[in-house]
């Protein structure tokens, strides 16, 4: 029998690029509420528990209510893409490559916490250097990201696409998050093992998917008299054996001029550079990917693989 699938909040950009990504899918079966009965809690709460697996692409507090509506019925596994349960630890964390171990630890979880967008590129550059001892814990570390407009949600397409929203948006590109209190900092702290937050600031751009997440670094603070190459070497070998984040090698890195943010829109993997020169005091560690792919959805659909293959 085919596995059960409910994507609860599928009307929204996240449970429709879910969708998207699951057409034509002869494996499963996806279970579906009409837009018009979205809000009816009778509704939702039996396709919930009909379903093997569960994926709530709705706000923090909405995706609390879908739990609780499953309070007792173990039978039913949850992917949340919200950032109600990334740092509970209860919670498998749905960032397959983070970890040689995560991979079987979102295999046979009952509950996974999908990841932020932001904190994928930031905890995919941070923690594998945490791990290799390079990056100390108590390190001031600084998250400097653009992301697509899609990131806000249906609110905020309008608001940059219709000019005729109550609340547009004209600018080609705006800081958000300016009381460095953003809701992705604990999960970044949280997963990329550091004892103190980061200074995160966050900005959106005028194309609907993509992003760019940037950890600058002054390589003497960093331990064991890292360079360029070892910074390099470490995010290498964190990743080796797997497809979908590639770091890039140095010598192609240190050709490019620029980076754009959209190059891997539509796309579910992840792009890892180490910029600087040779000899020099300082590297950036860049990440590219979609914020609707392997930022959201896309995430969504790997950890649904991995939980199926259980």
């Amino acid at each position: 029998m085919k596995p059960k699938i409910f994507i609860d909040g599928e009307h929204g950009t996240t449970g429709l690029q879910i969708r998207s990504r699951m057409a034509g899918r002869a494996d499963v079966a996806l279970l579906s509420i009409p837009e018009a009965e979205r809000r009816n809690a009778a509704m939702r709460e039996d396709l919930l528990n009909s379903a093997d697996v569960a994926i709530l692409c709705l706000p923090d507090d909405a995706s609390r209510e879908a739990v609780a509506m499953l309070e007792g019925n173990n039978k039913v596994r949850i992917i949340d893409t919200s950032t109600a349960h990334r740092i509970a630890p209860d919670w498998a964390y749905g960032f397959a490559e983070m970890d040689k171990a995560q991979p079987a630890k979102i295999r046979d979880a009952r509950l996974v916490a999908n990841p932020g967008c932001y904190p994928t590129g930031a905890i995919g550059l941070i923690r594998p250097l945490r791990q290799a001892g390079i990056l100390p814990e108590d390190y001031p570390v600084t998250v400097n990201a653009v992301s697509g407009y899609t990131g806000g949600g249906k609110q905020m397409i309008a608001q940059m696409e219709d000019p005729e929203n109550p609340d547009p948006i004209s600018s080609p590109n705006f800081l958000y998050g300016l009381t460095l209190k953003h809701k992705h900092v604990p999960e970044m702290q949280v997963h990329g093992l550091l004892d103190r937050a980061p200074i995160f600031s966050p900005s959106v751009g005028r194309f609907p998917q993509g992003m760019i997440v940037q950890v600058p670094l002054f390589l003497d603070r960093l331990a064991g008299d890292a360079t360029l190459q070892t910074v390099h070497a470490a995010l290498v070998a964190h990743y080796a054996g797997q497809s979908v984040v590639e770091v890039v090698p140095l010598e192609d890195s240190a050709k490019m001029s620029r980076i754009d943010a959209v190059e891997l829109a539509g796309k579910d993997g992840m792009k890892l550079y180490v910029f600087g020169s040779p000899g020099g005091e300082q590297v950036n560690l860049v990440a590219l990917l979609d914020n609707l792919g392997k930022g959201a959805s896309g995430a969504a659909v790997q950890n649904m693989d991995l939980m199926l293959s259980a």
